[in-house]
């Protein structure tokens, strides 16, 4: 289930708040200004291509570009069974930003998402069918566990992709991982 805890940078054994309500989460995430949705079920059959997948989800894609001037949108996946999984997983493990919002809709499987404002830090279980816009200029980092599962949609302005400015800070080190807020062993 889509879950919010909310931590105390000072404090970061037990989250202050823990929250499953998607409404309350969307409440709580739009006034750090990050975008929070559930958009609805698509039905996919299992290894469906990224441009079917795209297809599917066409009309929401759409209005992102259009609303939010995004120029491209991409599908990435990973499974348990990758082979630089491990590799995946340290790349985004520690605090950056980027120069562009960070969008993700998770087509399948589900990730965690940190976001450090102040002295608080939120760590977002995004689901699938939850979308989520981390606003420019916003420290956070992404866990996707030991046994990565996931699908998601990607959307950019930058045709490059991916670029992140790593913040050198220690955080991320210091918040409980994936494994513990995700319930996996």
């Amino acid at each position: 289930m889509t879950t919010l805890s909310i931590f105390n940078q000072n404090q970061p054994d037990a989250p202050v708040t823990v929250t499953e309500d998607a409404v309350e989460i969307a409440r709580l995430l739009a006034a750090r200004g990050v975008r929070f949705e559930q958009w609805p079920t698509r039905d996919l059959p299992a290894g469906a291509s990224q441009e079917d997948i795209l297809a599917a989800y066409g009309d929401e894609v759409a209005a992102l570009k259009t609303e939010c001037g995004f120029q491209t949108a991409d599908v990435v996946s990973l499974t348990p069974d990758h082979p630089q999984k491990e590799a995946f997983r340290q790349k985004f493990l520690d605090e950056h930003t980027h120069s562009e919002d960070e969008v993700r809709f998770f087509v399948h499987g589900q990730g965690l998402f940190y976001l450090h404002f102040d002295e608080q830090v939120y760590a977002v279980l995004c689901q699938k069918n939850d979308l989520i816009s981390v606003p420019d200029g916003t420290r956070h980092w992404f866990d996707m566990g030991p046994a990565p599962e996931f699908t998601c949609i990607r959307l950019f302005t930058n045709p490059e992709g991916w670029v992140a400015s790593f913040t050198g800070e220690p955080i991320a080190s210091q918040l409980p991982r994936y494994e513990s807020l995700a319930g996996v062993a």
